[in-house]
């Protein structure tokens, strides 16, 4: 793999880490954060996708690597609705 090739593997995983951010409704953070989530929301979702017998969608194959767009996504939106839910109060109290 060359480091340009390298360079569009994160650049998709970042807009994947976006993308299920912004479904979830919570943003963990800037850019270096939704690379990230989006490499571990590919994990997820590729796990979870394996886990129910569901097929591969959108896979890109980037330098031999496949990357599953569409999984990356749905395992980001994942990712970061279980951390708004961990990292969010139970209530709030307004004066």
């Amino acid at each position: 793999m060359t480091i340009l090739e390298f360079i569009i593997l994160v650049v998709i995983a970042a807009i994947c880490g976006a993308l299920g951010q912004a479904l979830a409704g919570y943003s963990l953070g800037g850019m270096v954060v939704s690379i990230i989530v989006g490499f571990i929301g590919a994990l997820v979702g590729t796990w979870l996708a394996r886990s129910f017998g569901l097929p591969e969608l959108l896979m890109i194959n980037v330098g031999g690597q496949p990357f599953p767009i569409v999984w990356a996504i749905i395992g980001s939106a994942i990712l970061a609705a279980i951390v708004a839910l961990i990292s969010r109060p139970a209530h709030r109290t307004y004066a």
